[in-house]
């Protein structure tokens, strides 16, 4: 078979993939004009699989079409040339460049693992770039006034049902805007306005996301649409601060469903509006979380030829289940299950698995850090102390190999490294240990309402990020609430101990909510701080009730943004405010 034809062969795999990837995330419109919340959830967990079901049936379309037992190299580096040639002009090239590596290294060993059979490195960099126009329309209030112009914005967008109020949804936009972005020129005919043209629907919420141009500069913006507990929806929020757009395309979020056509347009667009924001977290905030893994790879694989620093132990209290390791000057740690675990963890190697792909699955509402798996990570032995070449030759040897002078990972992953809470908190100031323990009980309640059960709950198990906020990183032992008994702890009388009656019998789904503020919280400050904060989370009767709310699909809006910049929360203040001067 000629490699034109199986180049064709696998570009077609991959073009059926977008396709039909494109086709699921076009359901997200109709099911968030129809509150199908269920619906919703499903798209993305559908979409989190179907990429490796394509993978696989291009694969065995390729294995009826020719011999893969074995690698022909000449045969194979003129399939890879002829498909970069299809890929000139190509919408997706990217994508499709990622989707052969799969391909590829399902196939073959990965000694061939290389840019003469895959694209370690993309060969797109010199490539004509596709235009970020292609994923934007531009709008000029100087032909038809500012309110005109944002009418139409949000015409343009079809939400497939009406605003409640949108002409006062437009007012708070513009006196938002004013306030928050006093140095932008606010003269309709001293700007315009570049707009996303799909909406980015998540969890309960959609958001309209774009820029205005002024002569003063470029600031960008997002835009929050809810429905309203009465009908219609509604502008619940505007977000001009960096720091705020960068929390709601975060690590510890479920991604966005967006339908793009140019995915690398759309990203560049985004990046030019966060530009701390690397190409693999773009990626993997829009949905592309495959492509989000290359991206990520390659950037590794730069540090390592940059650099010097060699992989340590990660800061923290060692792990029972996973082995966890870092490079000092690289914010992202690496996690390896262990071959053995502690006699506390009664699980096994495949428990944990099936737990982290849970999580992948699953609404992680801000609280529960993104992980990327990887396979065969080959490691230069150089880079790797002698310390944790040591401690990984003890505690993982049956997922690692030392080859010559390279260390192969047969399955880690990797997750955005954070300041361990218990490590945080030993040096935190007054006011920072009162916000982090506020937000450690937050953390809990929504986890809660998405239906995850973190299991351990000890302080080492949760990270402080950036922006400070609390992440739950820890996932061997999270199970769905609703699989869970929540008890009160037995009473015991002298009776009971004299009779030898005092034992009681604890399934292994047994919670005691009482135990948090016991074992959990041991510092008399935490525990006053936590316990003023949230003292419901030391009962029962809140844990049961959280469960019956999931139970029935009593769904809680769990915002990614300050409450203070919620519009309504501001009109409720100005209310209050009117109240208490009179």
């Amino acid at each position: 078979m000629k490699p034109f034809l199986i180049a064709q062969m696998i570009l077609a795999g991959f073009t059926k993939h977008y396709r039909l990837f494109q086709s699921i995330t076009s359901d997200a419109p109709s099911a968030f004009a129809s509150q199908d919340w269920d619906k919703i959830q499903s798209i993305s967990t559908t979409r989190i699989s179907h990429y490796d079901e394509r993978v696989d049936e291009t694969i065995q379309h390729l294995k009826n079409a020719l011999p893969c037992a074995n690698l022909y190299e000449a045969l194979w580096y003129d399939i890879k040339q002829q498909y970069l040639s299809l890929l000139t002009f190509h919408p997706q090239a990217e994508l499709a460049e990622t989707f052969y590596n799969s391909v590829f290294c399902r196939l073959f060993h990965r000694r061939y693992f290389n840019n003469t059979f895959i694209f370690v490195e993309t060969t797109l960099q010199h490539a004509p770039a596709l235009p970020i126009e292609a994923e934007y329309r531009s709008y000029f209030p100087v032909v038809d006034g500012l309110r005109p112009t944002i009418k139409s914005i949000i015409d343009h967008i079809d939400f497939q049902c009406s605003f409640r109020d949108l002409d006062l949804d437009i007012r708070n936009l513009m006196k938002a805007f004013i306030k928050q972005a006093p140095d932008t020129h606010h003269q309709g005919h001293m700007m315009r306005f570049d707009m996303l043209s799909k909406p980015f629907y998540r969890n309960k919420a959609a958001y309209i996301v774009g820029r205005v141009v002024s002569t003063s500069g470029v600031q960008p913006f997002i835009i929050a649409v809810l429905h309203h507990s009465q009908g219609g929806l509604y502008i619940d929020a505007l977000l001009t601060s960096s720091s705020q757009m960068r929390v709601i395309f975060g690590f510890a979020r479920a991604y966005f469903l967006v339908e793009t056509h140019a995915p690398s347009a759309l990203m560049r667009f985004l990046n030019q509006l966060m530009p701390s924001k690397t190409p693999a977290e773009l990626y993997n905030a829009i949905g592309f979380h495959k492509q989000g893994k290359t991206e990520f790879y390659r950037e590794f694989l730069h540090y390592l030829a940059q650099s010097e620093d060699k992989f340590v132990i990660a800061p923290g209290t060692l792990g029972m289940v996973m082995m966890v390791f870092t490079l000092p000057n690289f914010p992202y740690v690496f996690k390896v299950i262990k071959d053995t675990f502690s006699e506390s963890k009664p699980f096994g190697r495949d428990t944990v698995l099936k737990r982290y792909q849970l999580v992948k699955n699953h609404d992680r509402v801000g609280r529960m850090a993104d992980t990327h798996e990887y396979s065969n990570v080959v490691i230069p032995k150089e880079r790797i102390s002698a310390t944790l070449l040591t401690q990984l030759m003890a505690t993982i040897s049956t997922s690692m190999q030392v080859e010559d002078d390279y260390v192969v990972i047969k399955h880690l992953y990797i997750e955005r490294r954070m300041t361990p809470l218990n490590l945080y908190l030993n040096n935190a100031s007054e006011q920072q240990v009162h916000h982090a323990m506020i937000d450690y009980g937050q953390a809990l309640k929504e986890m809660l309402h998405a239906n995850i059960f973190p299991g351990d709950m000890l302080l080492k198990n949760f990270g402080v990020t950036k922006h400070m906020r609390i992440v739950f990183y820890d996932y061997d032992e999270v199970q769905y609430l609703t699989d869970m008994n929540f008890r009160a702890m037995p009473k015991t009388s002298l009776d009971d101990l004299y009779s030898g009656m005092d034992e009681q019998s604890i399934a292994p789904q047994d919670v005691f909510p009482e135990q948090l503020y016991t074992f959990v919280l041991t510092n008399p400050k935490l525990k006053a701080i936590f316990k003023d904060a949230h003292p419901e989370l030391l009962t029962v009767s809140y844990w049961l009730q959280a469960q019956r709310d999931v139970i029935n699909k009593v769904n809680k809006q769990i915002y990614p943004y300050p409450q203070q910049q919620r519009f309504a929360h501001l009109e409720q203040t100005k209310i209050k405010e009117r109240r208490e001067h009179k």
